[in-house]
């Protein structure tokens, strides 16, 4: 991974040599991970109405050459839970494929407010950054791009409601 990282919410995505995984505190300082600011639970909220709130709020930093291959995200048990991508800074080409890594893709630009849910079969696609597109005219002194992903971890505590987190 050529993305620099950071968690946000209750729960964090680390990896280590123990594998990939979720957990409540940093791994190296023991530190709990910053609250989610109360308008990415909003932009939950409002488009995800029905979903259980999120629990993990990954930040990824990508820099001007920065990637990330194709992957899905298959650590949570909550698997049905859509997951929410927002997108700040220089566009980046995502790149979305299929059920199995080896099935076709297709592209797309995100761009600077650009939000992504992948929900339903999509939510266990195959997907990632092929590189950030540069320059960026909204961002030329600083070509960077920066995606705060929400989803939810653990699956709702009772079958058909869930508590939302208050924004």
């Amino acid at each position: 991974m050529s993305a620099r990282q950071m968690n946000l919410g209750p729960l964090g995505w680390v990896t280590d040599r123990r594998g990939y995984r979720y957990e409540p505190r940093h791994p190296v300082d023991g530190a709990a991970w910053p609250e989610m600011p109360p308008a990415l639970i909003r932009i939950w909220n409002d488009l995800l109405p029905e979903a259980p709130s999120p629990e993990a709020g990954l930040v990824n930093l990508y820099g001007p050459t920065a990637k990330m291959g194709l992957h899905r995200d298959a650590d949570e048990a909550a698997k049905d839970v859509p997951i929410l991508s927002v997108s700040f800074g220089a566009p980046g080409r995502f790149r979305l494929g299929g059920a199995t890594r080896k099935g076709s893709t297709r592209s797309i630009v995100l761009g600077h407010g650009d939000v992504l849910i992948l929900a339903g079969p999509s939510r266990h696609f195959y997907h990632g950054i092929d590189r950030i597109l540069l320059p960026s005219p909204l961002f030329a002194e600083d070509p960077h791009r920066l995606s705060l992903t929400l989803r939810r971890v653990t699956p709702s505590t009772s079958e058909g409601t869930s508590e939302k987190l208050s924004s």
